[in-house]
């Protein structure tokens, strides 16, 4: 790694203005485009001590071996000249989306002499009007299919209709009606043509003038008494009303604007945009990329919008965008928007009504996308495998860990500490080998001895499943569980590897409690939260993946599952001791009979003060269980009175809920 400081230019070198500026690595490839209102000030970011940065900015800076500037004259050039790098460079460190999946568009080819109306995919052609994206491309055909009884524009091939005309014979569409058939000269171009401009007018939203229309010619072919006529208008705007219904109406008639929406979590982010043309949504997409740079939801947008438009012109670019939060350099961008579109351009977060409902949902689908994308991304078996493989060999193992545990400790403050253990096996998490521990040899927070006890309860029963079979001699005297019905036991199968939530000193601990018990079979690493980095047992340097790792992915998942797994563990245990009460503590006093003696004196206190004969005479309650609740509660300390915060009232337990039932003083909801 490279010292910053190394290659930091001069105070004086760095001017003051717009520009734009790379980073270098050792091989002079760019790894990472930045723009800035002031050279000077941004560039200064980065050279501060590598501790107080951001860990993926950190990353960054220590991966370069340079850095490198250029000056423009305006926020909006700067921009521009960022987004230009980006495509030529494609560095590793900039945010970089990706689709989802390969969005079909409605497409009219207003360049060719005989218009066709066709689904395409890929980049856009000069001279096509575009309708979409659509998330499907049934849905564009289904559209198109109700549409073309009214507006029957040409739809085949050029092939095709290079035959047809040399035939004299219109293909099938031809004869029912859903084509013109200029092939055989039914129409003329410029007619072909008309249909053709009234299909994208129609398409753009410019719906309600022309059903009107229809609707004039159909009762005067009706007075006219040109009935076959009238009931064919009469189908016709059937059909188009039913296209219409398929882009819902949500914002107000003639409104065209694009609505952003971001999810994301520490690694990744999902970028969903509805495309809203008058007044109706008329198409989807979704992005996702992993965060391989420090970046805010501001510049994810920015980012979004970028990629979105950095390729369109006119009025692909649309007079309004909606987005989540506003990015850094925003008068900057909508003047980038506006150049692009050649008219104004409105960039901002929508604040109430339709559009702030609307952009509500849109940031629904971006979160169901995030969490699609994870799910595919961990079930997808090529990948899965390529993630133990890139583990192998990270961490220089004998072969793929099929089986891994991963252990993390959780408390409060040091109370309530427990341990957790999750299993993936073959890249997927076994949910039913999951375990819950209790730290027991101590009180207190000490993370590195929890490790150790934990990893070493764990490994005393696997040994001890293993002197069944006579695989081991058990020195320990901790034994397994006694019963043998077949059934694989808790313990039985050990892990190719062992992942501990933490750095070095967890590291540490858990080898030194595998040695203690003489397991050499089982590897084990950590993975620190902070960088990401990967620790081994004795190395002063972590072993550092890239960021696009399926191998890190999987670590982190593994990670993360069991840092859920404790918290939920350690909140249970919380609230139950918040919740318990002096009657928890009899033995054999179960649930039935704790409500019983509760009901029958109306509260705690009262059932303090009972006799032992008065407490017999509870159903149930027999003379040494009397005896037995008598002596608990006799030993037991009195909680303090409650008090009525706004009055100083002493309130009296007179009618308290019962044992075991939770109340709102000291429960997590």
């Amino acid at each position: 790694m490279a010292d910053p400081s190394s290659y930091r230019p001069q105070p004086g070198q760095i001017p003051d203005s717009p520009g734009v500026y790379r980073f270098r690595d050792e091989h002079r490839r760019v790894i990472y485009v930045g723009k800035a209102k002031s050279l000077r000030q941004r560039l200064a970011n980065y050279f501060q001590d590598v501790a107080g940065l951001h860990p993926r900015t950190a990353t960054m800076v220590t991966t370069a071996a340079s850095v490198e500037w250029t000056v423009v004259s305006t926020e909006v050039e700067a921009l521009q000249l960022e987004y230009s790098w980006i495509k030529e460079y494609d560095p590793r460190f900039n945010v970089k989306y990706r689709d989802d999946k390969s969005y079909p568009s409605l497409a009219v080819t207003l360049n060719e002499e005989y218009p066709r109306v066709q689904v395409m995919r890929g980049p856009k052609k000069k001279g096509v009007r575009y309708f979409g994206p659509y998330a499907h491309a049934w849905a564009i055909r289904e559209t198109v299919d109700l549409m073309l009884r009214v507006f029957p524009v040409r739809t085949c091939s050029a092939g095709v209709f290079k035959r047809s005309a040399q035939i004299g014979r219109p293909c099938l569409l031809g004869y029912i009606g859903k084509c013109s058939a200029p092939c055989v000269g039914r129409v003329t171009p410029e007619e072909h043509r008309e249909l053709a401009e009234d299909f994208c007018d129609f398409m753009a939203g410019r719906t309600g003038a022309y059903l009107s229309r229809l609707e004039k010619e159909m009762h005067i072919a009706a007075e006219d008494m040109e009935y076959e006529k009238a009931a064919r208008l009469r189908d016709d705007i059937g059909a188009l009303r039913r296209a219409m219904e398929k882009n819902a109406v949500v914002l107000a008639d003639a409104t065209d604007a694009d609505l952003i929406a971001v999810a994301e979590d520490e690694l990744e982010a999902a970028v969903q945009i509805f495309h809203v043309r008058g007044g109706r949504v008329r198409g989807q997409r979704g992005w996702v990329t992993d965060k391989v740079e420090a970046v805010d939801t501001a510049g994810l947008v920015e980012h979004a919008l970028q990629q979105l438009y950095g390729e369109e012109k006119g009025e692909s670019v649309p007079k309004e965008v909606l987005v989540p939060a506003l990015p850094e350099d925003t008068p900057a961008l909508a003047q980038w928007l506006a150049d692009r579109r050649g008219s104004q351009v409105s960039l901002r977060i929508p604040q109430r009504g339709d559009k702030k409902a609307l952009m509500e949902t849109v940031h629904r689908n971006a979160q169901q996308s995030l969490a699609l994308h994870k799910t595919k991304r961990a079930s997808d078996l090529t990948t899965r495998s390529r993630a133990l493989e890139e583990i192998a060999e990270a961490l220089e193992l004998d072969g793929a860990p099929l089986r891994i545990e991963c252990f993390d400790i959780s408390h409060l403050q040091g109370d309530d500490v427990v341990a957790s253990m999750v299993v993936f096996e073959d890249g997927l998490a076994r949910k039913s080998e999951y375990r819950r521990f209790q730290v027991k040899s101590f009180e207190g927070q000490d993370d590195v001895r929890s490790m150790h006890e934990v990893v070493s309860r764990r490994f005393r029963r696997y040994l001890a499943e293993k002197s069944k079979t006579g695989e081991w001699d058990p020195q320990d005297g901790e034994d397994g569980p006694s019963e043998d019905d077949g059934k694989p036991k808790r313990f039985a199968y050990p892990p190719q590897l062992v992942v501990v939530d933490g750095g070095q000193p967890q590291v540490a601990a858990a080898r030194r409690a595998l040695d203690e018990l003489g397991i050499d079979d089982v590897a084990v690493c950590g993975l620190a939260k902070r960088l990401e980095e990967v620790w081994l047992p004795g190395e002063d340097d972590p072993v550092v993946l890239p960021r696009t790792s399926e191998g890190l992915y999987l670590l982190q998942r593994v990670r993360d599952e069991a840092h859920r797994f404790a918290i939920q563990y350690q909140r249970s245990k919380r609230g139950k001791r918040l919740k318990s009460g002096p009657l928890d503590e009899v033995p054999g006093l179960g649930e039935s009979r704790k409500q019983a003696l509760v009901k029958h004196f109306g509260s705690v206190k009262k059932l303090r003060q009972a006799t032992i004969d008065q407490i017999c005479e509870v159903p149930g309650i027999g003379r040494k269980t009397a005896e037995t609740v008598a002596a608990a509660l006799a030993g037991a300390v009195p909680a303090g009175p409650a008090v009525n915060t706004a009055t100083g009232e002493i309130i009296e337990d007179e009618n308290p809920a019962p044992a075991g039932a939770s109340s709102e003083r000291g429960t997590e909801q």
